[in-house]
Order: structure tokens, then C-alpha cells, then sequence
């Protein structure tokens, strides 16, 4: 048995994406298949679609989705049809980091998130005619009417909450919330700085305010995110253009350092500002250096006992956070809502533009329910 779904497909590198019928196997004993309701557009999918990701083309992409159950193979008991989901990231279950509750750093991470297939290397995505596209891309593809989900990535979440504020928490939000909270554990009282008010960085200005930093800093160069970090708990803001040494900038909120930073920009030049900034024992997490991007620091500079984190996912266990974060967001205190903007699937293509261009904050897709 299949079922029959209308994917955006990626076939070339820098490409549009092409509407396309495609048919999904039935669910796997550990599988779950999803009726999607919204998907977030993440900086990943976008990185893939520039080649800067090695995911196999084509593909279909997505992996911030949210839906609803429509069926569930024989061994999933965590949800049954009906329940409201988010999906999130995959990761094997069996390994050392799985099993101590960081299955962010799984083992097999790339090949549960990024290799276009199953862990065993088989595909429920088919087509009719032409060449299949890979699918299972953080083990859900969510740009489609229909996702293959497993029940590791599948999170139950409260119906009385909208699915297209709650999708982007399986990735972008996750991220920066769980930097934090759980990776980086910033505790009440603390200072924090945060590198880029974007997506991520936004969700960790508001975590740092939930956990009770009492200085939250946010560093950008434009105005109108420094603005909307501001309203969202930021209580300093810093504009790298406008100071002639940002590291001097920063100890001027804070005259013996700053006791957390994280950077969401993957820009060397504030690896170098940020240890500089730090206070003794201090810590600084990272989200967005990739190889080749020049980040270096002389190991000289941390010998007051601060230390360097580089952080996947937010460190989190997505069916504890994110349902956590859902709860803060219907209190308040976590208002996901001022940082989306939203689209018709088929628009797909001008949601990326907006989104690459700094447009919007986050772009997330709707799809049109069948029936």
C-alpha cells in the first residue's frame, strides 16, 4: 500500500523546486506516516540547495515539519492516529550518545539526517516515471503534502496549539533554545551574549530570558532584528559596524566578561571577538563554524578556565524540549508567532528568496488540508 503525496522536488543545485506526485510506502513497524500541516524553511535546506550539504539530488528537502498522524506501523506506541506532531531530527537509538540522552550527536548522524535514505539504505519515496527522488532528509522530508517520519523523530505535541507556529521548534528554535538551556545551561543570574539575531539566535535571546539571565546581549548588524531581540528580553544591544573594537563593546556591558556567548553566525572575526570577551571560567558555544571557515583562537586565550562548545541541535532530546517550549510559547513567555511569516506550499520558491534575503525572520509553508 501507498500513498500518493505532492512533493517539491530539488533536482539541480541552486534550482527551483519542481511540484511533483510521488508515492510513500506504508509505514515500517517503526515508522509513522504524517499529514503535513506546515514545515519550516531552515538555513540547512538552503545549504543543501547550494551544494554547501552533500545530500544526494534530487531530494525532496524539509525538516522542520508539523502534521497530523495518519497511520503508524505495528511496533510504534508513542502515537497512534489523530495525535497532532512535530518532527524533528533523527538519529539511530543504539549508540553511546543515543543511549545517555544526547542523540544529537548520534554516531550515525549523517546518515540518519542527510544521505537521502533510510539507515539501512532503502527509499519510500517512488515515482511513477523519471529518476526517484531521495527522501527520509532528517527522517521526514516534510516538503510534501505527506511525510515518513520515524517514531524517534515523531513529537507529540498539544492539540490546543496551532501547528504552523509550533513546526519550526523541530530544528531552528530547538537550536537555539537548547543552546541555553540544556547545552550551554545557563543558569539565572548569569550574562549572555549572543552572536546573530536570526532564528536561532532570536530563540536563545528568549530562552536567556526564561532561564533568568539577567543581562542578554544581542550583537547584530541589522537594526530591525536588534529591535525584535530587544522586545523579546534582549536588554543590550550591539551593532558591529557602529563600535570600533567589538570585544571592548561587550566588556563595557559587562567590565569582567561575559559568563556565556553564542555565535549563530559562523563568522570568524566574532569567534576572535567572543573569547576575548569572555570572564574567567566563561563559555562559548557555537552553532555555525563549518570546516574551512577560518575560525581559530590561540588556546592562550582561554587559560582562565573558559572553554569552547561546539553545539548540534541544542543539545536537545526533542520530544523533552520541544514540548517544553511548546508550553512556554501558550504561557507567553516564548512567542514563536513574532518571528514567522507565512506561505502557501506552492509558493515554495519565493519563501526561499525571502528567507535568504533577509526579508523575513522565518519563513514557514502551509499546506492546503485535502478534502
Amino acid at each position: 500500500m501507498t500513498t500518493t503525496a505532492r512533493a517539491a522536488v530539488l533536482a539541480l543545485p541552486d534550482g527551483p523546486f519542481e511540484l511533483r506526485d510521488i508515492e510513500i510506502e506504508d509505514p515500517r513497524p517503526d515508522e509513522v506516516l504524517v499529514r503535513m500541516v506546515a514545515t519550516g524553511i531552515c538555513a540547512t535546506d538552503a545549504h543543501v540547495r547550494s551544494r554547501r550539504m552533500a545530500t544526494p539530488l534530487p531530494v525532496v528537502l524539509g525538516h522542520e515539519g508539523a502534521g497530523v498522524v495518519e497511520r503508524v506501523g505495528s511496533a510504534v506506541t508513542s502515537v497512534e492516529p489523530g495525535d497532532h506532531v512535530v518532527l524533528s531530527y533523527h538519529s539511530c537509538g543504539r549508540c553511546k550518545p543515543c543511549v545517555s540522552s544526547h542523540p544529537a550527536y548520534c554516531d550515525d548522524l549523517w546518515a540518519a539526517n542527510f544521505a537521502g535514505a533510510r539507515l539501512d539504505g532503502s527509499n519510500g519515496l517512488h515515482v511513477a516515471e523519471g529518476v526517484e527522488p531521495h527522501g527520509h532528509f532528517f527522517g521526514q522530508s516534510s516538503f510534501s503534502t505527506h511525510a515518513l517520519a520515524h517514531r524517534r523523530n515523531t513529537i507529540r505535541v498539544p492539540r490546543d496549539l496551532p501547528l504552523d507556529v509550533l513546526a519550526p521548534l523541530g530544528c531552528g528554535l530547538q537550536t537555539g533554545a537548547g543552546a541555553v538551556l540544556k547545552a550551554l545551561a545557563v543558569p539565572a543570574g548569569a550574562s549572555f551574549a549572543v552572536f546573530g539575531v536570526g532564528v536561532v539566535g532570536l530563540a536563545a535571546v528568549m530562552a536567556a530570558r526564561v532561564a533568568g539571565a539577567t543581562t542578554v546581549v544581542a550583537v547584530d548588524v541589522d537594526g530591525g532584528r536588534l529591535e525584535l531581540a530587544r522586545a523579546l528580553g534582549a536588554t543590550h544591544l550591539v551593532d558591529p559596524v557602529r563600535v570600533e573594537d567589538l570585544t571592548a563593546a561587550l566588556r563595557a556591558v559587562e567590565e569582567r566578561g561575559l559568563e556565556y556567548i553564542l555565535d549563530t553566525s559562523g563568522r570568524a572575526e566574532n569567534l576572535d571577538a567572543g573569547v576575548g570577551a569572555l570572564a574567567a571560567r566563561g563559555k562559548f558555544g557555537f552553532v555555525a563554524f563549518h570546516e574551512g571557515a577560518g575560525a581559530v583562537v590561540d588556546a592562550g586565550r582561554l587559560t582562565l578556565g573558559q572553554s569552547l562548545q561546539g553545539i548540534i541541535q541544542g543539545d536537545a532530546v526533542s520530544s523533552l524540549l520541544i514540548n517544553d517550549l511548546a508550553r512556554l510559547y501558550r504561557a507567553g513567555r516564548f512567542p514563536i508567532d513574532r518571528l514567522l511569516s507565512f506561505y502557501d506550499f506552492a509558493d515554495i520558491d519565493a519563501a526561499f528568496e525571502d528567507a535568504g534575503s533577509g526579508r523575513v525572520t522565518k519563513a514557514v509553508l502551509r499546506f492546503t488540508s485535502p478534502g
